[in-house]
């Protein structure tokens, strides 16, 4: 279902989740995924706002959701809950047509042999949080925000494995001399091809830019791979510590105009990242609306 209606049009992705969890008194180290537990009906409310502001789809509140991210609060024994509650909630506001995605990001460990994550944990981390997203009724996978290609793969061969679910997996780049590459050195080429290769459905990039360069990325993404359906979630522009604040200065007007320049390329999800709310997305509705 998910992926039948990719094929026929552009889809809406949400924006920030983190953005909103701290605008509400999300404080720093306190554990976003317990509010499902604890504080619902926020997380249910977020969702909605997107979906009134025309969003197709939301991603879950389950950013931080292996047991590897959510030991670093003491709660790695909550993983299965947290996740399960997260699916539910975005699912109990979502309107009929409408679809749930399970945000899943990295573990924030290093793999062997750079650092001490067996290869073996940490597909059993993404395999207990896929299956409680599943189990709470979500439509597809989105494994976001990788740096590193050997984990994006790892986490992909989980998704594949554990769940009959579409999979997209979403790579976040850095400019470099040499043209973008993740964290770990991974180019755009490379990334496709193995990505490809391992069965992804959907290849994104989330976080670390804004539109301009995601205009970039999306560019080699397409003249690489012309056939691969992409998703593209941007930051509102990068972040500014203004008074020990957080501010991304790209506003929805700003982003919108640029908006335009993706679908000319061809993307087939958009979205935002940092620092977008329900009035960017608002406005990236009006725009897919009229185009």
């Amino acid at each position: 279902m998910f992926l039948e209606k990719v094929r026929e049009k552009v889809l809406l992705f949400d924006g920030a989740m983190g953005t909103l969890l701290q605008a509400k008194g999300l404080s720093l180290g306190e554990c976003p995924e317990q509010w499902n537990l604890t504080k619902p009906e926020i997380i249910k409310e977020i969702h909605k706002s997107y979906f009134d502001a025309g969003a197709d789809c939301v991603e879950t509140n389950s950013f931080g959701g292996t047991k590897a991210k959510l030991n670093k609060f003491g709660l790695a024994n909550k993983c299965y809950e947290f996740n399960k509650a997260a699916a539910e909630l975005a699912r109990e506001v979502t309107p009929s047509g409408k679809f749930v995605a399970a945000s899943i990001g990295s573990t924030g460990e290093m793999l062997e042999p750079y650092g001490d994550f067996s290869i073996q944990e940490c597909y059993d981390n993404y395999a207990e949080q896929m299956v409680a997203l599943k189990d709470g009724g979500v439509d597809v996978l989105c494994i976001e925000t990788m740096m590193d290609l050997e984990e994006a793969k790892i986490a992909l061969k989980a998704a594949k494995e554990n769940t009959s679910l579409p999979v997209i997996v979403s790579m976040t780049y850095n400019q470099s001399p040499k043209g973008y590459k993740t964290l770990m050195g991974n180019s755009i080429s490379q990334v496709l091809t193995e990505l490809i290769n391992s069965g992804v459905d959907i290849i994104g990039s989330n976080c670390g830019n804004g539109v301009e360069n995601m205009i970039e990325i999306l560019r080699e993404y397409k003249d690489t791979s012309p056939d691969t359906y992409f998703l593209i979630q941007p930051n509102a522009g990068l972040p500014d510590i203004v008074d020990g604040k957080t501010i991304y200065k790209e506003t929805p007007e700003i982003m919108k105009n640029k908006i335009i320049d993706l679908l000319k390329i061809g993307v087939n999800i958009i979205g935002g990242c940092c620092g977008t709310t329900p009035d960017h997305i608002r406005a990236f509705r009006e725009i897919l609306d009229n185009n």
